[in-house]
């Protein structure tokens, strides 16, 4: 497939990079500094500017699939910021009408009790509340979306650097925690998860998480 991964040198869009490569995509990386992506085959990088919505557009043309990985990993002043960019990439998707949009999320909208999502509860890091809200409001924005097929994929409440092995669960608004309580997915299965995804469709105008 001809993928656009916006995002594609962050912590989660170089793991996606990594994952849509190895199994033959061609991949487009559309990141605000395209000298850090190292050539390889299949793969082409260029500068955005994720804020310009009708610049953005017009990169976003002709793929099988739009990609984004654009960080909600953001300081508190930092949030408008984030939506502003994710209803930037919103705008350019429609106005092209992209077959698809996937998009990383944020575990803090997952439910850890019937109507309580985990960046309500007061246990949850505060120096992580913006990017969580932030990720929340992202995937408000697609479920109001008529037009779209879009996908969200919602982390665990640990997302770390690890191993692929390929061997995880999938959930829907639940946050998913293993036999000892934990909630956690290395970023390489995260990255399997999500390009299984773009290759099989099972979740289309939905958001899905991903854990042990």
């Amino acid at each position: 497939m001809k993928i656009a991964l916006i995002g594609a040198s962050g912590y989660v869009g170089s793991a996606l990079l990594k994952e849509a490569l190895s199994r033959g995509h061609h991949v487009t990386a559309l990141v605000s500094r395209p000298e850090r992506i190292e050539a390889q085959a299949n793969l082409t990088a260029a500068k955005v500017d994720v804020q310009d919505s009708a610049q953005l557009a017009e990169q976003l043309k002709g793929f099988d699939a739009v990609l984004s990985a654009f960080s909600g990993h953001a300081q508190a002043e930092q949030l408008d910021y984030f939506v502003k960019g994710i209803r930037s990439i919103i705008a350019a998707a429609k106005a092209v009408q992209a077959p698809r949009l996937l998009v990383v999320g944020g575990a803090g909208s997952l439910e850890v009790a019937p109507g309580v999502q985990l960046v309500d509860t007061p246990e949850f890091p505060e120096q992580w509340k913006a990017s969580a809200l932030g990720a929340r409001e992202a995937l408000n924005l697609l479920r109001a979306e008529t037009e779209l097929n879009w996908t969200l994929l919602s982390p665990s409440a640990m997302l770390q650097p690890g191993q692929r092995t390929g061997q995880f669960r999938l959930g829907k608004d639940q946050l998913l925690v293993d036999a000892e309580g934990n909630s956690h997915i290395s970023v390489e299965d995260y990255a399997v998860a999500m390009i299984d995804e773009l290759e099989k469709g099972e979740h289309q105008r939905s958001r899905f998480t991903v854990g042990y």
